[in-house]
C-alpha cells in the first residue's frame, strides 16, 4: 500500500502533467486537496514543499514558487494567441497613463527613431504638470515607456527602459502577460532593484489590452541636460496646446 506522501506526490505529478505552464505552490496544494479531500492540507504542504528535490527526474522550478513538469521543459509554453502589432498598443497605453492611473497629464505615442540615437526612443512619452486647481505646484515630470508584444525581446526591452531614466523621472516596461513566468519573475526583481515600473498586458487584444501594474516605478531625478535635449525634439507634440 502506498503511503500518504506517495499518494500526494503522485497526484502532484499528475496535476503538473496537465498544466504545461506550471502551477504555483499554493495552487498546487489547493488542487491536490480538492481531489484528496480526506488528507489534511498541512500534510499536503509538508509533502510537496520541496517536490523538485523529491522528484528531480520529473519536476523542476523555472521560477520561485512555480513547479513545472520536466518533460515539458523543452516543449515550450502553450502556443500564444496571435499578437497585435506593437504600434497598436502605444495609444491605448498613453490613454491608460493619463486616464486610468493618472500618472500623466498628457501622454503621446512616439516610437520609431524620433530621438535618432542608439539609446533608443520611448514608445510612449508623457508629462505630469501641476493643474491650475493644485494648491501646491509640483515640478514637471517626464514619464517614458517601452512596450514589447514579443516575449522573446524582454531583455532588450528592459535595457531600453533603463536607458530612458537618463531623461525621465519615471520609466515603465510593458510586457505580455503570456511571457514565461520565469522571465516575469526575473524582471519583477530587476524592476524593483532599478526602480522601473513593470506592467503586464494582453498582447492579442489592442482594443482592450487590460494593462496591469506588477511593479510601480520609483521617481528619481534625471540628468537635466538630457531632459532638455530630448524634450526639445518633442516640444511641439508634448508641450504644445
Amino acid at each position: 500500500m502506498p503511503t500518504r506522501r506517495e499518494i500526494i506526490i503522485d497526484k502532484a505529478i499528475e496535476i503538473l502533467e496537465s498544466n504545461p505552464n506550471g502551477v504555483h505552490y499554493s495552487d498546487l496544494v489547493r488542487k491536490i486537496h480538492e481531489e484528496l479531500s480526506e488528507i489534511p492540507v498541512n500534510t499536503i504542504y509538508g509533502a510537496i514543499w520541496n517536490l523538485e528535490k523529491r522528484k528531480p527526474e520529473g519536476v523542476y522550478k523555472p521560477a520561485r514558487g512555480l513547479f513545472r513538469h520536466r518533460i515539458l521543459k523543452d516543449e515550450g509554453e502553450k502556443p500564444p494567441p496571435e499578437k497585435g502589432i506593437e504600434e497598436d498598443f502605444y495609444e491605448p497605453f498613453a490613454r491608460w497613463l493619463v486616464n486610468e492611473i493618472e500618472e500623466c497629464t498628457k501622454a503621446i505615442p512616439l516610437g520609431g527613431n524620433k530621438f535618432k540615437d542608439k539609446w533608443g526612443t520611448p514608445d510612449v512619452i508623457g508629462k505630469r504638470e501641476p493643474r491650475r486647481s493644485d494648491i501646491v505646484k509640483a515640478p514637471t515630470e517626464i514619464i517614458s515607456a517601452e512596450i514589447k508584444v514579443d516575449e522573446r525581446d524582454l531583455v532588450t526591452a528592459f535595457g531600453q527602459a533603463c536607458s530612458y531614466k537618463l531623461f525621465s523621472h519615471k520609466s515603465y516596461l510593458v510586457i505580455p502577460k503570456i511571457s514565461p513566468e520565469s522571465d516575469i519573475s526575473r524582471l519583477d526583481a530587476l524592476c524593483l532593484i532599478f526602480g522601473i515600473g513593470l506592467v503586464l498586458f494582453d498582447n492579442g487584444n489592442p482594443s482592450d489590452p487590460r494593462f496591469e501594474i506588477r511593479v510601480r516605478p520609483i521617481k528619481h531625478e534625471p540628468d537635466m541636460f538630457y531632459v532638455n535635449t530630448y524634450m526639445k525634439i518633442v516640444e511641439k507634440e508634448l508641450f504644445g496646446e
